[in-house]
């Protein structure tokens, strides 16, 4: 399945059926990051329900600590 994160094209596999598995599949879970799909920004509780389809743009932000 084809879908665009952050502005680049991206093939992930077909069992990827949820942005908690687009977020798992991309190494971010244990990360605090904010989450729009299709324009929408999704509440964390809403990324295990939240379907991917073919086509769907997901912008993913997340933050990075220093000094």
């Amino acid at each position: 399945m084809k879908i665009t994160v952050n502005g680049n094209g991206l093939e992930v596999q077909e069992d990827i059926k949820h942005i908690k598995g687009l977020i798992d599949f991309l190494g971010l879970e244990d990360k605090p990051l904010i989450v729009e799909h299709n324009q929408q920004i999704l509440q964390k509780e809403a990324h295990e329900k939240a379907v991917l389809e073919s086509g769907d743009k997901v912008e993913i932000v997340h933050f990075v600590g220093g000094g």
